[in-house]
């Protein structure tokens, strides 16, 4: 399998001159992020400067990578963009549509025959354009493009959030919605509001029970789910070279959570050890002759404040393990401190299952020191007391692991070892007993851990921490088990503790494996044919939406008020939904579901205007859409936080919303209304939201004068007659408003795929 030596090598070849051209319009030292950003501009851009935070940049990125839940859409759209092959090296990875439930062997076969018209699907379609296909059971996306694809300095796109996993490796990469992979797949200029960048500096090294997990959790804590939105995440520092490139990718994986575009390091040894064992030796050696411009500049780095926009500041040496939750990513606790924030809150403290894996926490180092801890309950007599389970990150981890022992020491401990994909941490666990919907705690070394993702059940407190801690916790089955300081009581009676976890930063004997799961496309791909039946439930052809009439939408109704966090999870649920992301109609059906409606703050309850009456929040819009009605969507702050799901974006825009109007978005999904046609529009003033009634019309005053920097005023009239007139403000530019204007983004390509 190629990782693109040549496309590296071009890379490295504009660095010189590129890094030269961005000091003379920055006129200053050039943090990392700004080097690979100023290096992968659009042709033509190289001599202009660019206002963090405001100014719409074209980028020109290496690569492209879809993990199989949002590749079937991404595909889908690419091949309406009339193209015969991709334009840059790109990889589609199977790995959100395995169900974890009876173990590894079992889950495989029956995901293979559950899903196998989508795999087949992407598997015809890579073929024919030239994508590299990765098949079932081959891993997690961000773990094989850690260990195949990602490289100091290089600039990627995927279609997962936790693209930026790659960080790990010094690139910048970044989680977009489908619609942004067609273009670079079709060879168009990628576009991005220039970053602001937050510097983390890192001193000391980590001890004892401290992971690279604790880090993001306690950056989590400091920034919220919401401080880093528009911001690159720069670390630096001693500390930071004291950690392993998967120790990094731990880190950048999360920053995912805090809203971050990206999240990266500079390059060191920790990577180009990680790249000469995972044979990219030629990599390493091609990056070591440009080193000084794959990391920040001396003077950034001696004086951060000067170049960074926020600079945070963690003593590796004093940092506690952390476990963050429940419900939010963001809500960060000392491991001293948990007991306590447990009994305030009444979160129940007997945990029923410990989970490691996911793309943050399933590689080799994971594994070795995770079960180095489990390895001390074998010895010590101790037995898990919480159900235990495992996801390797790739077949190379889970091989390698298995070869040397690892695997073999959580099954001694009764832990079911699953596939290697995603599993509990995307929702696709059959877990026994959850649709009681129970009050129950879980911990895990995911990422996420909203209400109901893991499970389905709401009332599942799950718990984000570092593998080793999940594997102490699992063992003492109390969330408030400290492992710094507490006992455990063993078969014997005995009173033991558990020392500090040890592990391998990567394996002694090396890498190894029989078949990573790898399919190279086709060379000529234009014999390939793509079926998609017409009667299938999985899959469906896309229809191009509707152009703008060049009239101000008036007449609209409020389809839900959205009270409180509204995540893409609540917009476009996982878990069972999964199945029909290749089929637009079919997936429609959850849209909004898990919203909760401010008026009577219930999901998936909303009042139709068409017959005053409360119903599913899709069968009112399918009636509105029926009836010639447009709607529109109000949200509170950080509205579409999470996943890069584009259908949360589609599945409205399909079922006939035409304007989101929220506090505040998350990139990703404000960028992902943008693409597919809707208004993505933000309150000028707030406490507005307050004004929004269950029973408004609604008129756009000014859309026939829509323009960039101007806002638009909408009027809502309420039930009595009284009327308020909501300024609303937006950050489209002249090349947004056309992609509203045709429709969507992928309108507009195929009509200049025409001309």
């Amino acid at each position: 399998m190629a990782f693109d030596i040549e496309m590296i090598k071009a890379v490295y070849a504009k660095y010189p001159e590129r890094i030269a051209a961005a000091r003379k319009v920055v006129g200053k030292p050039l943090t990392l992020a700004e080097k690979i950003l100023y290096a992968h501009l659009w042709e033509g851009n190289a001599t202009q400067s660019f206002e963090r935070g405001k100014s719409y940049v074209d980028f020109a990125p290496d690569r492209v990578a879809m993990q199989d839940a949002t590749a079937q859409m991404a595909l889908l759209q690419f091949m309406q963009a009339g193209k015969e092959k991709v334009a840059v090296p790109s990889t589609a990875h199977c790995d959100h549509l395995i169900l974890a439930q009876n173990g590894a062997k079992e889950d495989l076969k029956s995901s293979l025959t559950a899903s196998g018209e989508v795999f087949n699907f992407l598997e015809s379609v890579s073929n024919k354009y030239g994508i590299g296909f990765w098949k079932p059971g081959a891993g997690i996306i961000h773990q094989v493009v850690l260990e195949n694809y990602a490289f100091p300095g290089g600039m990627m796109i995927g279609t997962d959030s936790h693209t930026v996993n790659a960080g790990g490796l010094g690139m910048v990469a970044i989680g977009v919605g489908g619609a942004d992979a067609v273009d670079v797949m079709a060879g168009m200029a990628w576009e991005l509001k220039f970053p602001k960048l937050i510097g983390v500096k890192l001193t000391g090294k980590m001890n004892g029970w401290t992971s690279a997990k604790d880090v993001i959790l306690k950056v989590a804590g400091i920034l919220t789910v919401k401080g880093g939105t528009g911001c690159i995440v720069e670390y630096f520092g001693e500390g930071a070279q004291s950690l392993s490139a998967t120790g990094k990718g731990t880190i950048c994986n999360m920053g995912a959570e805090i809203g971050a575009t990206t999240s990266t390091f500079g390059y060191d040894e920790s990577m180009a050890r990680y790249l000469r064992a995972t044979d990219r030796a030629d990599v390493a050696d091609l990056a070591n002759e440009v080193k000084e411009h794959l990391t920040g500049d001396d003077e950034v780095y001696a004086n951060p404040g000067q170049y960074f926009d926020q600079v945070i500041e963690i003593d590796l040496s004093t940092l506690e393990p952390h476990i963050n939750g429940p419900f939010t990513p963001d809500r960060a606790t000392p491991v001293s401190q948990i007991r306590a924030e447990a009994e305030k809150n009444g979160w129940p403290t007997k945990v029923e299952w410990g989970l490691i894996g996911s793309c943050t926490n399933s590689s080799y180092e994971d594994l070795s020191r995770a079960s180095s801890i489990a390895q001390q309950a074998v010895d010590k007599k101790l037995k898990t007391k919480a159900d235990f389970g495992i996801n390797p990150g790739s077949e190379q981890v889970r091989f390698t692991a298995d070869r040397d022992g690892l695997l073999k020491i959580f099954e001694d401990l009764d832990a079911t070892i699953f596939t290697n994909a995603c599993g509990p941490c995307i929702g696709q666990w059959a877990r026994t007993g959850a649709d009681k919907q129970e009050k129950n705690t879980i911990v895990h070394s995911f990422n996420r851990n909203f209400s109901k993702r893991a499970d389905g059940n709401p009332n599942t407190h799950a718990f984000v921490t570092s593998p080793e801690m999940v594997a102490a916790i699992a063992i003492s089955g109390d969330l408030g088990f400290n492992p710094l300081t507490d006992k455990l009581v063993n078969a014997d009676g005995e009173e033991v503790t558990l020392d500090p976890p040890k592990g391998d930063e990567l394996p002694e004997k090396g890498f190894a494996v029989e078949d990573n799961g790898y399919q190279a496309p086709a060379e000529d791909g234009s014999g390939v044919e793509v079926i998609v039946n017409p009667d299938s439930k999985r899959l469906q052809l896309l229809e191009p939406f509707a152009p703008w009439n060049g009239q101000n939408i008036t007449c609209a109704k409020l389809l839900i008020k959205a009270f409180g966090k509204c995540t893409t999870d609540h917009i476009s649920m996982a878990g069972p939904w999964l199945r029909f992301r290749g089929h637009l109609d079919n997936i429609s059906d959850n849209c909004l579901i898990g919203a909760v409606n401010a008026f009577n703050e219930e999901t998936n309850s909303v009042k139709s205007q068409l017959t005053g009456e409360y119903g599913p929040v899709p069968a009112i819009q399918r009636a509105y859409k029926a009836a010639g009605v447009p709607t529109i969507v109000v949200g509170d702050h950080n509205y579409g936080e999470g996943s890069s799901r584009e259908h949360a974006a589609m599945e409205p825009r399909h079922l006939g919303v035409k304007a989101v109007l929220v506090k505040s978005f998350a990139r990703i999904h404000e960028t992902n209304l943008k693409k597919q046609g809707m208004l993505a529009l933000t309150f000028a003033n707030e406490t507005d939201y307050d004004k929004v009634k269950e029973d408004d019309t609604i008129n756009f005053l000014d859309l026939d004068q829509f323009a960039p920097d101007k806002p638009l005023n909408l009027e809502f009239v309420h039930a009595d007659g009284s009327k308020d007139v909501i300024v609303a403000n937006h950050s489209y530019n002249d090349a947004q408003i056309g992609w509203f204007k045709a429709g969507s983004a992928l309108n507009l390509i195929k009509a200049q795929q025409k001309s």
